[in-house]
């Protein structure tokens, strides 16, 4: 956590600082599909996102907001504690609290954050029990409307039977996890220009679907087809789902693991939610095969989950992370 109460950073010299990239451009909120799941052509909708963006928002979904925001108080008061009492709470390799510092292999951010397994939630940190039964609470919602999201992809895709997919998020040793991540307010921001700062760098998630739920702050913008950056438009009372790696390899490419990033605001503090789906570590991972036409090959090796989950964590943030698991390494990059 950066603690804004020190001397100010030099931010022109801060590696964080994003000085040079071509700046986001504001997206209007049609550019992001917005589904709703009461829709009989819900399904439909849903591919066609995945498909072209690989990034969508929900709404209708019948999780209720008192669960969002109680457990976004909740996190809130444990951000809150001093760091000493933060810092008991086993550092985030893999499960945890973590500040600044994103995975072990240099990737830092404008963050702090706890990464928990959940599945089951551990007790991870002091005086936190009032907080697990909230993301409890909260995770049993959510990893019902992933299968929920799931079951609608398989129907779009004319998949039987119809928990092919949702059947490996809702197993009983499905390897899902949940983050919460808080960027602060960067008011040294101003005095260089406007510019942005990495609060988590680009990269796409590793497992199937991802379902993300933030207060109503900007700073999440995603990667479209072409390469342009664009500014997701909050919205505190819907999800945003993420197609993931492995879900990119189960639908042979159809689908595009979208590359997302969070950039820090000047005085607005933002908070965001995950839950990742993702399947057993024994779990194999291959396209589908009602995905594959008549004669169509398969783009990517088979592989164990356990197996690609342990590659990606060796990476950075921004690596191409499926490119060894491509029959053709030399194809196109998503």
């Amino acid at each position: 956590m950066v603690v804004l109460s020190q001397p100010a950073l030099d931010l022109a010299k801060y590696s964080l600082l994003r000085a040079t990239c071509k700046p986001a451009v504001a997206a209007a909120a049609a550019d992001i599909p917005a589904i709703d799941l009461a829709d009989p052509d819900a399904k439909s909708h849903i591919v066609k996102a995945c498909e072209e963006i690989g990034f969508f928002k929900v709404v209708s979904h019948r999780v209720p907001i008192e669960l969002m925001t109680k457990l976004e108080d909740e996190a809130l008061r444990f951000f809150s504690l001093s760091q000493a009492e933060k810092d008991k709470a086993r550092p985030p390799y893999p499960l945890g609290y973590g500040s600044k510092n994103i995975g072990p292999n240099g990737d830092k951010g404008w963050i702090e954050y706890f990464l928990l397994n959940a599945n089951p939630l551990p007790l991870f940190a002091p005086n936190s029990k009032s907080l697990i039964a909230a993301v409890k609470e909260y995770v049993t919602a959510v990893k019902k409307l992933s299968c929920e999201v799931a079951e609608l992809i398989a129907e779009g895709l004319k998949i039987e039977p119809r928990n092919t997919i949702s059947k490996l998020l809702n197993e009983e040793k499905s390897d899902c996890c949940f983050r919460v991540n808080r960027y602060p307010p960067c008011p040294e921001l101003q005095a260089v220009g406007g510019k942005s700062m990495i609060g988590f760098g680009e990269h796409t998630d590793p497992q199937i679907i991802s379902l993300l739920r933030s207060n109503n702050s900007t700073g999440l913008q995603i990667c479209l087809r072409d390469g342009a950056w664009v500014s997701v438009p909050p919205d505190a009372a819907a999800f945003f789902v993420n197609v993931g790696d492995a879900l990119q390899v189960m639908s042979n490419g159809r689908f595009r693991s979208v590359k997302h990033k969070v950039v820090a605001d000047c005085n607005i503090e933002r908070v965001s939610m995950i839950y990742f789906g993702g399947p057993a570590l024994s779990e194999k991972i291959a396209p589908l095969p009602q995905i594959l036409g008549d004669g169509e090959e398969s783009l990517y090796k088979e592989f164990y989950w356990r197996e690609y989950k342990t590659a990606a964590y060796k990476t950075r943030l921004a690596d191409y992370r499926l490119g060894p698991f491509e029959k053709n390494q030399n194809s196109e990059r998503f």
